[in-house]
């Protein structure tokens, strides 16, 4: 905090919960786009990682905005350039080189989930959709069936139940679609 004195005088801060002044920002901004190290400014100035990641975006230039986007890549960008490292046409080196990608662990772990997604390709596995079927006893059919008749015929009767209690006691006993509910 002595070299800032030094060489401009800021308005200092009076706890690590008060705001650094709007003149510094510009400048620690303007010092990293010039080539200071983020570390390095963190430590000089002693602010956290995130504020200046903040500053960065907020008061950096725009040139320097446009060269700190992430990139991103295409599954079908990915699988290219891992199939022209697996086919030997380039090495891992010159893809990240080729391909402007930041680092070589991007590159690695492309390769390792590529290599499991085609062990999963080859892998034979049964469509969900085909189930083996056991033989059912004709006995077990004929016993179902039985069931599933005297359950309809159940159904018929309460039914007509309802149909005549509706008739003779003239009130809905159905619900009926949209219906109220009665308030107590």
């Amino acid at each position: 905090m002595d070299e800032i004195k030094k060489n401009e005088d800021y308005v200092p801060r009076d706890h690590k919960q008060s705001r650094f002044d709007k003149r510094l920002i510009h400048k620690i901004v303007k010092e990293v786009e010039q080539g200071l190290p983020r570390k390095e400014a963190n430590r000089i100035y002693g602010f956290g990682k995130a504020s200046l990641d903040t500053w960065m975006r907020r008061y950096g230039s725009p040139e320097y905005r446009e060269n700190i986007k992430r990139r991103t890549y295409t599954n079908l960008q990915k699988r290219t350039i891992v199939t022209a490292i697996e086919q030997s046409r380039m090495s891992i080196k010159e893809a990240q080189i080729a391909y402007n990608i930041k680092s070589e662990k991007t590159i690695r772990e492309w390769l390792s989930l590529f290599k499991l997604e085609k062990v999963e390709i080859c892998i034979e596995k049964a469509p969900p959709m085909a189930k083996k079927t056991t033989p059912i006893d004709t006995a077990e059919v004929l016993a179902l069936q039985k069931t599933l008749e005297e359950a309809q015929l159940r159904i018929k009767a309460l039914n007509t139940l309802i149909d005549v209690a509706e008739e003779q006691l003239k009130i809905d006993i159905r619900k009926k679609y949209g219906a109220k509910q009665s308030s107590k």
